[in-house]
């Protein structure tokens, strides 16, 4: 099987968590002796090779984050530019967001369904995981530790051809965070992410602490 695979993150490809998942994830397509073809929506130059593959593709995976409950706004600008195809093809997304609940992501992932019928193609599933805010700050160990998962998940959708299976419905874990998770989140946020954002805010060159408010 060979699949178009659409980055729909807005950030350029350095700064992308998308871009970080599907560099596991695309391990896994490769073990099962699939290829791949991968744009990103970041780069304007690249959109009219994208609609090209659009058309000639049978195969496609659309990863992007979850903006606020929205699609981003690039990526449906560019979505708008393609025509419905209704010659069978499949499309299957990656929703990923920074919340941590499944149900956050549920909204958006009903609005993908949709989205697959406007263009006139099949519906292959889409695979729902948040928690992804801080990929990437991280390196090495810690960002494999959080992206290796989708490696297994790379393999699902390669043998199944999208992600309707019980594996991948089971990948999102959480729908919503029992009170113990919730309890030890907010400590976890008042004291070891805070001294984490300060150290990357200072990595960035800012000498303000993060709570300064300069017009309150």
């Amino acid at each position: 099987m060979h699949v178009l695979i659409i980055n729909g993150s807005p950030r350029v490809k350095q700064h992308s968590n998308t871009d970080k998942i599907l560099e596991s994830f695309t391990q896994g397509i490769k073990e099962n002796g699939s290829t791949y073809e991968q744009y990103e929506i970041s780069d304007k130059k690249q959109w009219e090779d994208i609609r090209k593959a659009y058309y000639s593709n049978s195969n496609i995976l659309i990863a992007l984050p979850l903006y606020v409950e929205c699609v981003p706004g690039l990526l449906m600008e560019f979505l708008e530019t393609l025509s419905p195809k209704g010659d069978g093809t499949r499309i299957a997304y990656i929703l990923q967001s920074g919340f941590a609940e499944g149900i956050q992501l549920r909204c958006g992932e009903a609005y993908l369904e949709k989205l697959t019928g406007y263009l006139g193609c099949e519906y292959a599933g889409t695979l729902v995981k948040g928690d992804n805010f801080s990929i990437r700050f991280f390196e090495g160990e810690m960002r494999d530790r959080v992206t290796g998962p989708y490696k297994e998940m790379g393999r699902e959708y390669a043998a199944n051809a999208g992600f309707n299976t019980d594996k991948c419905k089971a990948f999102t874990g959480y729908e919503i965070l029992p009170l113990h998770l919730r309890i030890m989140l907010r400590i976890i946020q008042r004291t070891v992410a805070r001294t984490m954002f300060a150290k990357v805010a200072r990595s960035w060159g800012c000498t303000r602490p993060l709570g300064y408010r300069p017009y309150q």
